[in-house]
């Protein structure tokens, strides 16, 4: 029996008093997924007495959990790099519990900010796992008796690039040259996470591993390394959301990596600014049962209502090329079918 998996990116519902707004122009197609998960920015909190800027987080109203419900989430994730304070985080998991939405990434202590959610249609169980590798060390990540979210740590090191030449740039010699920048995974905290993957393939047909990261629209070191081990561990499907940018999609060993989903609902940000003509992608996941049968995304842009809507691809080149390009680097070839780009058919 075939099932459809939608992915989608950072939804973020703050200032949102109408649930009915963000999704009214594509919950038509939300609707057609069988599972839809996507990455939540944001927490349903509202401070008594208001909050300071450098204590912001991303609060959205109560109420418009019920956005979620409209497009027809089944589960989201909720480690990232806005989700926190111990009353933000309550409260949060609070509103998602009462509008029946699962959730994952984010607890009352670590080991539950590191249990997956599991969603089951018709009898097959989808598993989905997350965890962010952008976020505060201190008051953010969850500890043994402390709220917060689950971290999967980057590294960053500056090497001087004293063995090799880069295109473009003069020799080592030359005083101001730029460092080549490295990054990795830490491998104890790798080594939890790809533990906790394995434990889920035990419990799921298909699993989703779900990863708030990166930089801009480039691919790092760190990620490849994550998305790889995921894979290696049992992840049929690896998500990456954070920098709003539509990014690089890669097959590995037969699965697919999005390493970069992009906005999905994301209408203002920090200090209330309002975030402009983003790109994101709509991914669509076509099993048989749990064996892959095409992977595919649309791309979704908003408009200043703040209602996300599918773009006609023959009219936002700009944006196909993009991708095509970002595509391009991983070796990954698209074609575009109606108003999807196809990544990978059986």
């Amino acid at each position: 029996m075939k099932r459809v998996l939608m992915l989608t990116g950072d939804v973020n519902l703050m200032n949102v008093t109408d649930a009915q707004v963000p999704f009214a122009r594509i919950e038509d197609t939300l609707h057609r997924a069988d599972v839809l998960f996507g990455n939540l920015e944001c927490c349903f909190y509202e401070p008594v007495d208001g909050h300071s800027l450098e204590h912001e987080g991303f609060h959205a109203p109560l109420a418009s959990a019920r956005a979620l419900v409209i497009g027809g989430y089944r589960a989201v994730g909720t480690a990232n790099n806005v989700n926190y304070g111990e009353e933000a985080i309550r409260s949060s998991l609070r509103q998602l519990a009462s509008v029946g939405i699962r959730s994952t990434g984010a607890g009352l202590d670590r080991r539950a900010a590191r249990a997956p959610a599991i969603v089951t249609h018709e009898g097959l169980r989808f598993g989905f796992l997350q965890r962010t590798s952008v976020y505060w060390a201190t008051g953010h990540e969850a500890t043994d008796d402390s709220p917060g979210v689950a971290v999967l740590t980057g590294r960053t090191a500056y090497e001087p690039m004293l063995q090799t030449r880069r295109a473009g740039l003069p020799p080592a010699n030359r005083p101001g040259l730029p460092p080549a920048i490295i990054t990795w995974t830490d491998a104890r905290s790798l080594a939890e996470f790809t533990a906790d993957l394995r434990a889920l393939r035990a419990q799921a047909d298909i699993v989703v591993a779900s990863h708030h990261w990166g930089l801009f629209e480039d691919v790092l070191d760190y990620q490849a390394e994550i998305a790889h081990a995921a894979i290696d561990a049992g992840a049929d499907v690896v998500m990456g959301h954070g920098p709003h940018y539509a990014c690089a999609v890669e097959m590995y060993r037969g699965k697919p990596v999005f390493y970069g989903l992009g906005s999905f609902s994301f209408h203002t940000g920090h200090g209330g600014r309002a975030h402009g003509d983003w790109v994101g992608m709509l991914a669509r996941l076509t099993f048989d049962d749990s064996e892959l049968l095409e992977v595919a995304f649309s791309l979704v842009r908003h408009h200043e209502s703040n209602e996300t809507y599918v773009c006609e691809l023959g009219q936002d080149k700009e944006a196909v090329e993009q991708v095509t390009r970002r595509c391009d680097k991983l070796g990954t070839a698209l074609a575009i079918r109606g108003s999807e780009m196809i990544v990978w058919k059986a």
